[in-house]
């Protein structure tokens, strides 16, 4: 649009003038800003040689200009104080009408800008990003002033775009048509005193006049209770409906200045200044913060360039920006003079050198630290040095005011109010969300105080140290509260920053704090504290550190556990010459002077540990874990419906996201660790931002049942996704990220696919399928290369080959295919097999894969093992025991030296590869005799090899070992005299062996099934045993005779003899066809028939005095009865689950039941009411109370304390019902307990075959 006639007469008359009096370069500034004028203009204007010459240039290029150009002249005249020369031009300022072009797009018609040009407000920036939801709140704000005058405050940091903000909110016509017809007004005020502030509202007040007809002028206002009621009438009677903004407000005295009973839109760092003032008040927070994505979008357009072509220094640049638009915009405005200097940009900051990001914009300070310095600088004395102190605080770090009451030894109110200002200076933010309200430092104003306070760090720290010391001399907090959490989270840190080593030492190899500190934040942040701070602690004792390092990382997914597990008796399992054992054991004899139980693991020098970290992620079986490429981050997904990410050092938990509808069955990284994929049984597949925990992509539509498996490209060189599922034909798909559907399908399976996997090359896919084979695809194609015919394998059977994974080695050469309980290895060029590994028959191969830098490879198991064997030895080289249940997933890590795998018992265990070697501890078997002497404890049990042993219980060493047998050991027995042990079998042989020579004493055949159960006679002259198939034979073993007690219609698993007395003959069986019978050993003849329960019976005992029997049953009941009557006395109801184990106390009058809910009853044997129920303190982490079935159940002998065991042990108080200690097994699944006479010795075996001597320490 041209200039309009009259302006362009009025510049031509007054021409003359104009060249004598003006100085162009301040006049341009303004102009450039308004985007009038471009840089190039001004650059011509300014080589002309002299200031008369330049203004001459000026005012001809105007004359080509539009009307824009003349009002934004007009106001750079006014804004420099040339009012006469303003006063010339005024008369012919160009009008816009309010309805010219009303339908611009972001409301910025002709007709807004003239009003804003009119009124002095900003031009846009030269680079604008609309920051759309702030933009809102402050116009929702403004509309509240279209009915009555009032304040709307936008507060916030320096730099985080206030100013642009309240510009923007004023540059729309349905604002300033509905709310402000009458106009808006902008001063920019600063820091001010009163001769300037004078001096600024002169010139408003002119601006305001310029704008009436000439016969209102009056002389200038001299004082500034003049100029304020000059203003007050012009704001009042002339512009009653007009928006004074006032830009960046410091002082409530200016404020003052203003309080006119007008409506005025203030910027300012201090929400408290309209305190000061009258009317309602309104305010807006602009929290400081771009978001990445507009961060790079207003770099993008400083130095036009494409958004997808921004070096990558640039994401990095605007995260080192801490989202401050001033700082981005200030990097931007250099970037676009230097364009090649995106690097060294980066550098400073990273550096925090800001004094060399210089002024590039109009913003009022030369440099981003003396914007952040200017805030300070007007805090009183004392405040200044007390927000230094802040200069320790950790980024992104909220702490509430009690910490700063311990850091600066004031009164809570005193610290509160101190705050209140420096939140009220934009100094520092509250979160209000929370009670006690968090206080935190934006990370500029952090990197700025810790610029600016460098060389005193350390001091700074100290004093934090120190004023903890003295607050928390007693002991550290233990209330869980905010403040406590602050100090048990960061007293480490501040002492490394402190260089405090001593202090650190004593606190990190002091079990009290890793008690305290794993019970409040959870065992991860202690293990990052030994990871971060090992350099430190390693001067000291690298030995120690390790120590306690390694006990966390083993016994974390016990300390996640609620209730929370005793960390002393934790640490009793330590090795004997670790720091952690010898701090426990010393508790431990000191708390057992007060009659706190604790029991010390005799014999666990016989047992090495393997793993190197255990993470307990989900609740729910684990179907996936894997490294990222770089390794420092494990991602793990399953039943829980959730993604979970990890450090890999420590277990610290670093994302969680609700991820899928239903399982979530695989999650894989993408090369450069960006992304991470996740497939559900809920049929999509779905992309994550690892970083910002963001979805960014969904695939829901093409999968049409559960996606079994995904996996990236391994190289960055061109990204694909691959995904597999139980669809019947287009099971198989290749995914472009940056496409909305699939790339390729690979068509070739009519059966589910299990799991897909790209060469080491992304040159092929390999797919294993259920219906036998695996197949290789080319990607580039999807055409089907070669097929792999695993079922021909197996050609023995007819059962279907399911295929459930396939890996390749490093080379490309060879494939590896996991089915049934075999791995097989076939080469890929020739299809030949060229190994076979056939592992035990009983368990399948879950998974399985190749070490990418070795010739390993890792086979998880559903029997619970993990194996590494090396493929050119074919041999295995270690078994890798620890989890409870089936192993779904195995993974070495991308440099090999590490090794994952995730199982059904819901934990994530990390081994190192070196580490794990053949394993010389030899598992036993849970069926098992315990021999108690003086000083010796004998126990006997069969190994993994099926061979008999006999061993030390105090030390673990083998006293006597069988040969390996041909059936199955399936029960034991030890006899003190003569010395020897017996041995049941499968195939129903009982052999008795001398110990410790080994020599075959007897064979006893008879059984024809598989023998349960065995024990000698008081005088070790007879032995009985049960069998499955329902009989029981009394066999006088030295002469090989025996009597067969035939009566039970299923099998026998157990008896016993009515009393210890050798007069006694009465033997009491029991069995599945819930019947109790009650026989006589002499004669063979039985006694007693009782039809007791309608389920089968679980378990039987006789109490001490021989006058009752109790019979417990999976029909959920127990029964007391009577041994000479042979009637029921009592039927004992309330148990929700299988009773399984039941023990009567030594004095007879109570009845111990346990269930396979894991809950355990003490019932009166006089009247059969319960007397309590143990386990209701609530679930220990698994799915039942115990961690299982509890199995077995012994009193003390003074009737005071009771121990079971489940998935673990535990002892109880017997009158109070409550547990007084637990001590967790590596395995699970305890079967029985062995228990010394006087209740000081326990002997059991786990799960996973590892034997447990345990004494109570004293």
């Amino acid at each position: 649009m041209a200039l309009e006639e009259g302006a362009r007469s009025c510049l031509m008359r007054f021409r003359h003038r104009l060249e004598e009096d003006i100085k162009p370069q301040y006049l341009m500034d303004h102009m450039i800003s308004d985007d009038v004028m471009s840089g190039d203009e001004e650059g011509r204007i300014m080589s002309q040689p002299t200031r008369k010459d330049q203004a001459a240039a000026l005012l001809e290029l105007l004359l080509r200009k539009d009307n824009r150009a003349y009002i934004s002249f007009y106001n750079a005249l006014v804004k420099e104080l040339y009012y006469d020369l303003a006063n010339m031009l005024h008369d012919d300022l160009p009008q816009i009408s309010p309805n010219a072009l009303k339908s611009s797009s972001d409301g910025c018609t002709p007709y807004v800008q003239t009003v804003l040009s009119e009124g002095g407000v900003p031009q846009r920036p030269v680079v604008f990003v609309s920051r759309l939801e702030l933009l809102n709140q402050v116009r929702e704000k403004l509309y509240r002033l279209k009915s009555e005058p009032g304040w709307v405050t936008v507060f916030g940091m320096a730099g985080s775009g206030k100013s642009v903000l309240a510009a923007e909110a004023v540059r729309h016509q349905g604002v300033i048509e509905e709310c402000f017809p009458g106009g808006v007004h902008w001063l920019s005020i600063g820091q001010l005193d009163k001769p300037d502030l004078l001096v600024k509202i002169q010139s408003l007040c002119f601006r305001l006049e310029q704008n009436l007809d000439s016969q209102s002028l009056h002389r200038p206002p001299n004082s500034l209770d003049e100029v304020k009621e000059r203003l007050r009438f012009l704001m009042l009677r002339r512009y009653p409906r007009s928006l004074l903004i006032l830009d960046d407000i410091w002082d409530s005295t200016v404020l003052k200045a203003f309080d006119i009973h007008c409506r005025i839109l203030l910027t300012t760092r201090n929400r408290s200044l309209t305190d000061s003032v009258s009317g309602a008040k309104y305010e807006v927070e602009v929290e400081s913060g771009l978001d990445e994505n507009k961060g790079m979008e207003i770099l993008a357009l400083y130095t036009k360039t494409e958004l997808t072509g921004l070096p990558e220094e640039a994401r990095s640049i605007v995260r080192e920006c801490k989202g401050s638009p001033l700082v981005v915009s200030l990097i931007g405005a250099l970037l676009k003079e230097k364009p090649d200097r995106w690097r060294y940009y980066l550098r400073q900051l990273q550096q925090k050198q800001f004094k060399r990001i210089r002024k590039s914009s109009s913003y009022d300070y030369d440099a981003l630290d003396q914007a952040m310095a200017a805030s300070i600088e007007v805090l009183p004395d004392e405040h200044r040095e007390l927000y230094k102190d802040l200069t320790v605080l950790e980024k992104d770090i909220k702490i509430p005011a009690k910490v700063l009451s311990v850091l600066w030894d004031l009164e809570p109110e005193e610290v509160e109010d101190i705050l209140e200002e420096f939140v009220n200076k934009s100094l520092l933010f509250v979160d209000g969300h929370n009670k006690p309200c968090l206080y935190y430092l934006h990370d500029l104003q952090l990197d700025f105080l810790v610029e600016q306070n460098r060389t005193q760090l350390e001091s700074l720290h100290t004093k934090v140290v120190r004023q903890y010391q003295q607050h928390y001399r007693d002991g550290p907090p233990i209330s869980g509260d905010e403040e406590c959490l602050y100090w048990i989270r960061f007293l480490t840190f501040h002492m490394a920053k402190a260089n405090l080593s001593q202090e650190l030492y004593s606190l990190l190899f002091s079990l009290d704090w890793v008690s305290i500190k794993a019970q409040i934040m959870g065992p991860a942040h202690l293990i990052n504290d030994y990871v971060e701070y090992g350099p430190i602690l390693d001067k000291e004792n690298s030995e120690v550190r390790s120590q306690f390092q390694e006990f966390l990382s083993l016994n974390g997914h016990h300390l996640e556990q609620r209730p929370f597990p005793d960390v002393v008796q934790l640490a009793l399992s330590q090795p004997l010459a670790s720091e952690v054992y010898r701090q426990a054991l010393m508790q431990a004899q000191d708390r057992a002077r007060t009659g706190k139980l604790y029991f010390d693991w005799l014999n666990k020098s016989s047992v090495e540990s393997l793993s190197r970290l255990v993470i307990h992620p989900h609740q729910g079986s684990i179907y996936s874990a894997c490294f990222s490429h770089d390794g420092a981050k494990i991602a793990t997904c399953g039943a829980s419906k959730t993604l979970k990410v990890f450090k890999s050092t420590t277990g610290e938990k670093l994302t969680e996201i609700q991820a899928h509808d239903d399982e979530v069955l695989c999650c894989a990284f993408s090369p450069d660790d960006r992304l991470l994929a996740t497939c559900s049984s809920d049929r999509k597949v779905k992309v994550w931002n690892v970083e910002r925990a963001m979805l960014l992509r969904v695939f829901a539509e093409e999968h049409e049942e559960q996606v079994n498996h995904c996996q990236f490209t391994n190289t960055r060189r061109r990204l694909l996704l691959a995904t597999c599922s139980n669809d019947k034909f287009m099971n198989v798909k290749v995914w472009n990220l940056n496409r909305p559907s699939s790339q390729n399908t690979m068509f070739g399976h009519f059966e589910p696919v299990n799991h897909c996997c790209f060469s080491p090359d992304d040159t092929y896919l390999s797919t294993s399928s259920n219906d036998g084979t695996v197949k290789l695809f080319q990607v580039s194609s999807a055409n089907e290369w070669k097929t792999i015919n695993v079922s021909g394998v197996f050609a023995e059977s007819d059962e279907a080959v399911l295929v459930k994974c396939s890996t390749w080695t490093a080379d490309g050469k060879r494939i590896i295919c996991a089915a049934r309980n075999a791995v097989l290895v076939f080469d890929v060029e020739t299809s030949d097999m060229l190994l076979e590994i056939r592992t035990n028959r009983l368990s399948s191969v879950q998974y399985c894969h190749a070490c990418p830098t070795s010739n390993l490879l890792a086979i998880a198991f559903s029997n619970y093992a993990v194996e590494l064997w090396d493929l050119e030895a074919n041999k295995k080289m270690a078994d890798c025991s620890g989890h409870l249940s089936w192993v779904q997933r195995v993974q070495f890590s991308p440099d090999g030296s590490q090794l994952l795998s995730c199982s059904d018992d819901q934990t994530v265990r990390l081994w190192e590869t070196n580490k794990v070697h053949t394993t010389s501890a030899v598992c036993l078997k849970r069926d098992s005799d315990v021999l108690f002497g003086d000083e010796e404890i004998t126990v006997s049990a069969a190994d993994n090899c099926n061979r008999l042993q006999v061993r030390d219980g105090r030390t673990g060493s083998v006293l006597f070992q069988s040969e390996e047998m041909s059936s199955r050991i399936r029960c034991t027995c030890l006899c003190r005299q003569p010395s020897a042990v017996a041995l049941g079998q499968e195939d129903g042989t009982t052999q008795v062996l001398e110990v410790p020579s080994g020599r075959l004493l007897a064979t006893l055949l008879g059984h024809t099934k598989t023998v349960l159960h065995c024990q000698f006679s008081q005088n070790g002259q007879t032995l009985i045993t049960s069998s499955e198939d329902t009989t029981i034979r009394v066999w006088r073993w030295q002469f090989g005779e025996g009597k067969v007690l035939q009566g039970h219609k299923e099998q026998v698993r157990c008896f016993s003899l009515l009393s210890d007395s050798a007069a006694d003959t009465r033997l009491l069986s029991w069995s599945f066809d819930g019947t109790v019978k009650v026989w006589d050993t002499e004669s063979g003849e039985k006694l007693q028939d009782i039809e007791a329960h309608r389920g089968a019976i679980l378990s039987c005992h006789v109490s001490p005095e021989g006058c009752f029997f109790a019979t417990t049953s999976a029909d959920k009941t127990a029964k007391l009865w009577h041994c000479e009557s042979w009637q029921c006395v009592h039927t004992l109801r309330g148990h929700q689950d299988c009773v399984r184990s039941c023990r009567f106390s030594w004095d007879g009058r109570r009845l111990a039941t346990g269930d396979d809910n894991g809950e355990i009853r003490l019932w009166s044997v006089k009247d059969g009411s319960l007397l309590k129920i143990c386990s209701r303190d609530g679930k220990d982490g698994m799915d039942s109370l115990h961690g299982g079935w509890v199995t077995d159940l012994h009193f003390s002998p003074d009737n005071s304390l009771l121990v079971s065991t489940g998935g673990y042990i535990k002892w109880w108080d017997v009158e109070r019902g409550e547990a007084l200690q637990t001590f967790h097994p590596t395995g699970s699944a305890l079967k029985r307990i062995h228990v010394s006479a006087d209740f000081s010795t326990f002997v059991t075996i786990d799960s996973s075959g590892i034997l447990y001597v345990l004494q109570r320490v004293v």
